[in-house]
């Protein structure tokens, strides 16, 4: 009956629905939560405003293709994204830039450390804190000293649970200090949220004669593998399998667990217009919460409160909460790698996805790369 099964409707798992749907293909699409969109989930809450359940989720994209998809199914609000950092006090924008120089330090220190800057990297340059800490020149390796204690470090050891040294720089250089004054987050030419927000999107990216869609049911429910054979409801299922989901579950956890953290997501009504300078605010020092987003700054709603998030950052447990981030270790790599190598067993699935392939992937990229896969596999 199905030519191709999902696991999953998040994002991944929407674009590939969408497109085996559009070439003809019947598509079952099975979900374990009781709603689509994953963790791009976002719902109007008691004070009429669009929260994201699962933390905030900002679309940003230099590729030209993937917003015309999914400009498809949705309109856009324009948003560029804004956070600051609480430096000794005083929330100042990040990524550090020479506008936090101005905000953080005397005006003849910015001064020198703004030309030692512009001396050693081209403007508009993104330099990864690591990197900078390498420098041999004397001002920059103070600025990369500050830099990392004031906004890297603790920022970090609350969000992984480890010390960067022990984090793959992937992941740090994610943290850098940009050489210019756009206190934008992102640089991207495209960027804005979902009018409407993300479900309403997935779900007129669902919404196709040809799909099929199961909530709230665990894939272990209706899918087993027997050697190297796949059975639903029962029966030898021949066609496509695309797996989003954590690889680990897949396989009955064989080899382990594969570690993931996770976050205590706690939302919070404030009786205020705004609450704070700007969506997302960082606290990388003295508290235990790694931010607080205002979903008001992002989604624009007429209320007289305002919803926040607290995010805490914690271990993630198997069955008591959501694996938000894979960890990028050297011995998480192994253990995934021993999942992916039984993974090629299996001529007919497809791993798809940041739980399924063990990366960090933001919209864009996990867009892109469900495109890239449906083209391989439609030929």
């Amino acid at each position: 009956m199905f030519e191709v099964v999902i696991i999953g409707a998040g994002m991944a798992g929407a674009v590939l629905a969408e497109r085996f749907a559009q070439s003809g293909r019947k598509v079952l699409v099975i979900e374990r939560r009781q709603n689509v969109a994953g963790n791009c989930f976002d719902t109007v809450d008691e004070n009429g405003i669009l929260i994201h359940k699962y933390g905030p989720h900002l679309f940003h994209t230099d590729d030209a293709q993937v917003w015309e998809y999914l400009s498809r199914f949705t309109k856009w609000h324009l948003y560029h994204h804004r956070v600051k950092a609480v430096i000794d006090g005083k929330p100042v924008p990040i990524p550090f830039n020479l506008n936090t120089l101005r905000e953080v330090f005397p005006k003849s220190l910015a001064d020198k450390l703004e030309a030692a800057l512009l001396r050693n990297f081209d403007y508009g340059k993104k330099v990864p804190i690591l990197e900078l800490k390498k420098s041999a020149d004397s001002d920059l390796q103070f600025l990369a000293d500050f830099v990392y204690e004031k906004i890297f470090l603790h920022y970090t050891e609350k969000q992984w649970g480890l010390s960067p040294d022990k984090i793959s720089g992937a992941v740090t250089a994610r943290v850098p200090v940009f050489v210019g004054r756009d206190d934008r987050y992102f640089n991207d030419r495209f960027q804005a949220v979902p009018l409407r927000g993300y479900t309403e999107m997935v779900k007129n990216m669902l919404a196709h004669k040809n799909i099929k869609l199961m909530l709230n049911t665990d894939f272990h429910e209706v899918m087993t593998l027997r050697g190297e054979e796949i059975l639903l409801f029962g029966q030898k299922f021949d066609g496509r399998l695309i797996y989003t989901g954590q690889l680990d579950e897949l396989f009955d956890k064989k080899f382990g667990e594969l570690p993931y953290r996770s976050i205590d997501m706690r939302f919070e009504s404030v009786d205020a217009e705004l609450f704070q300078g700007a969506p997302v605010v960082n606290y990388p020092n003295n508290y235990d919460f790694t931010r607080i987003t205002e979903f008001k700054q992002i989604h624009p709603a007429q209320s007289p409160r305002t919803t926040l998030l607290r995010e805490y950052p914690q271990t993630y447990i198997a069955g008591e909460n959501e694996p938000y981030y894979p960890i990028f270790t050297d011995e998480a790599r192994a253990a995934y790698e021993k999942y992916s190598a039984e993974l090629q067993r299996f001529e007919n699935i497809t791993a798809v996805g940041r739980l399924a392939e063990y990366r960090y992937y933001d919209i864009d990229d996990v867009v892109r790369r469900a495109l890239d896969i449906f083209d391989e596999l439609n030929g």
